[in-house]
């Protein structure tokens, strides 16, 4: 029975050192695929009750671990579509059939259809903004839809939000009621004036000019007119009358909005959407009339997609030829409670497992997670160095444990050849 046990035991030992040199050149192999997370073998003695005057040989479990949660070293690239993440999370991809999986290989680049795929087939996952602010559910893949770059070519959008904030001159003239814009007499009087660019329905550019006049008292009139219905000339009247107006209320004792003034103006931009111009900054102090900040408004004109951007909160922009950016996609991360019971598949992905907890969604940089890195990928955690040095142990413990065999086998011959 002892020598059997000796030779079954080292049996166990020659199999658990094969599966350790299994891992390493799987290792070696990947040494240099993105997103790689290194095997190796743990192992464990499996001990028999031994009696009190023979020892039973026993033998070792090996078990395969994987360090998903260990993060390699970026290197940086000149695609944008590249992606790594600094931090924790991992990308959420799916496959042709649709099944979802978590990664860390971000080498992703359009297909023919405009979908974003990395080296390994896998679609990236994210949520579209079409409709404005996704929702989310935390513990899902719900919502979830393909990344696709080739839908926002050659797009025009309406006008729909923006910032127009000026300081208004304390010591302006008060304008009769009868000679304000919004009367639209030839008389019109007001204390400036400023144009600003919208977009319609089908991108065509619509010259808005927005009056400011002094009612007194705190009040401002603000009134926007279309410049296309301006008199021969420009100016007042205009054909069809202010698109809006609204009153401002500054507090005189400080220059600022009155709590319960309005903030902003909505205007009906002609055959587009009601753009809402928030003036919130504006103030009403002794200075000249000033644009407070930057005047932005969105929308923009036909036009292709000239670039692609990604921001480290997951937000993917279309930048267009005109100069216009869209954000089109809100790309977010997964992680689960132990990465490293996942179960590994082909291709550089994970799936949950009943160890390694459920899946859970986020944003870059917000609870937790990390933030997303355009233009850069993770490398593969293994260490050529460590592996090659494995791989020697594996070899020597393996001759040794054959060693051990063999002598069992002698011993058994010597024996078997008694009963001659």
């Amino acid at each position: 029975m002892g020598l059997y046990g000796t030779m079954r035991t080292s049996v166990s030992g020659m199999a658990a050192q094969a599966n350790r040199l299994s891992a390493v050149s799987d290792n070696i192999a990947n040494a240099s695929t993105t997103g790689y997370k290194r095997a190796s073998m743990e192992f464990s003695s499996l001990v028999l009750d031994s009696g009190g005057t023979e020892y039973v040989s026993g033998a070792v479990e090996a078990h395969t671990r994987y360090a998903i949660s260990e993060q390699g070293a970026r290197s940086f690239t000149t695609s944008v579509t590249d992606l790594a993440i600094k931090g924790g999370g991992f990308f959420v991809v799916s496959s042709e059939s649709g099944q979802t999986f978590l990664t860390r290989a971000g080498s992703f680049v359009p297909n023919g259809d405009g979908d974003l795929v990395n080296a390994a087939g896998y679609m990236l996952m994210g949520y579209s903004l079409a409709n404005g602010a996704p929702s989310v559910v935390a513990n899902g893949t719900a919502g979830l839809e393909v990344v696709n770059i080739g839908t926002v070519a050659l797009q025009a959008n309406a006008s729909t939000s923006g910032t127009f904030q000026v300081n208004l001159p304390l010591s302006a003239a008060v304008v009769p009621p009868a000679d304000l814009p919004s009367a639209n007499a030839p008389t019109a009087q007001y204390t400036a004036m400023t144009s600003v660019t919208a977009y319609n329905n089908v991108g065509t550019q619509i010259t808005l000019d927005i009056y400011s006049s002094n009612v007194g008292g705190g009040d401002w009139e603000i009134a926007v007119f279309n410049r296309a219905d301006a008199a021969p000339g420009g100016g007042f009247p205009y054909a069809g009358g202010a698109l809006a107006t609204q009153t401002l209320t500054f507090d005189l004792t400080n220059g600022q909005l009155d709590p319960l003034s309005a903030t902003s103006i909505t205007v009906p931009v002609p055959n587009g959407a009601n753009l809402v111009l928030d003036m919130t900054g504006s103030s009403n102090l002794d200075a000249d009339y000033t644009l407070l900040g930057e005047t932005a408004i969105n929308g923009n004109a036909p036009s292709e997609v000239d670039r692609i951007e990604i921001a480290e909160d997951g937000t993917l922009y279309a930048v267009f030829e005109s100069g216009t950016r869209i954000a089109t996609y809100r790309i977010p991360l997964a992680d689960v409670a132990s990465p490293d019971n996942m179960q590994p598949l082909s291709g550089n992905v994970f799936v949950p497992t009943a160890n390694s907890g459920e899946i859970q969604i986020g944003f870059p940089g917000e609870s937790g997670y990390g933030a997303m890195v355009s233009g850069a990928l993770e490398q593969s955690t293994v260490d050529l160095a460590s592996e090659l040095t494995t791989m020697i142990e594996a070899e020597r413990n393996y001759t040794a444990n054959s060693k051990v065999f063999q002598t069992g086998s002698e011993l058994m011959e010597v024996l078997v050849n008694l009963k001659r």
